[in-house]
């Protein structure tokens, strides 16, 4: 199946969700023909740099559709400490309403298996809007955690989810190679009986460390998702580039 064309989409609204977090809305012409139901499926955002260079491209998540429109949320501040600023982050910081972005997409949903007794989700606030269409479409007897990382107490979100799934939020202002406060957090929790789901997304290092995590204990591939969305002190392409090299070690 060939790739979708690139649609050209409008800004219609932004909204400043929580200090670190920023959602802008698209719509437009561009959304006519858009499929519909693609909530935590994924969009590229295309960064035109001239005739002579590819573009730059940035991976985001369908937090919310509409018929006519899209929600997309931003992390604004505190994640990498490279110093330069990424395009995607520079545009939803200056970005108005009125303003066009050229879009790719959509990808792949990234949904947490179904067919389990529990489920955990966990990831720091790059994941923050796939966790949260993964909680509302969970089976309303769900049982288990999510466990999220922001950057303050301001950065707590009221998510819809199952009665019995428990959050845990964790405050961490500055992400670490070395330190896994989402880890920590996640082994205090009581490992329940039966088969878990689990559902992971966050920082490169930290992705590692949470995957030997629950290699030991034993959840199973057909019932694991652990993806790195960005990595301390990289761009996008170095990270895509240092995924790739531990995908291929197959671990």
């Amino acid at each position: 199946m060939s790739k979708p064309s690139p649609r050209i989409l409008e800004v219609k609204r932004i909204t400043d969700i929580t200090p670190n977090m920023r959602r802008i809305t698209l719509g437009g012409e561009g959304m006519r023909d858009f499929p519909v139901d693609q909530e935590s499926a994924y969009i590229k955002l295309i960064f035109p740099q001239g005739e002579e260079q590819k573009p730059i491209m940035r991976t985001y998540t369908i937090i919310q559709q509409r018929a006519d429109e899209m929600d997309i949320d931003f992390v604004l501040h505190g994640l990498n400490h490279k110093g330069a600023e990424g395009p995607a982050s520079h545009w939803a910081k200056t970005t108005q309403v009125g303003d066009t972005i050229l879009i790719g997409g959509p990808g792949a949903k990234k949904y947490i298996n179904h067919e389990a007794n529990w489920f955990l989700l966990a990831g720091d606030m790059t994941a923050l809007p796939a966790i949260t269409v993964n909680l509302a479409q969970l089976p309303e007897d769900a049982v288990g955690y999510a466990v999220i990382e922001v950057l303050s107490e301001d950065d707590i979100q009221s998510l819809k989810k199952p009665k019995n799934i428990e959050i845990k939020w964790v405050v961490n202002a500055i992400a670490s190679d070395s330190h896994y406060p989402i880890l920590e957090r996640i082994k205090t929790l009581d490992w329940l009986d039966g088969t878990p789901a689990v559902w992971v997304a966050c920082e490169f290092n930290s992705m590692r460390a949470l995957r030997r995590y629950f290699k030991e204990k034993e959840v199973t591939k057909s019932h694991l998702y652990i993806s790195s969305y960005w990595k301390l002190d990289s761009s996008e392409d170095e990270h895509k580039i240092v995924k790739r090299e531990d995908a291929a070690l197959g671990l």
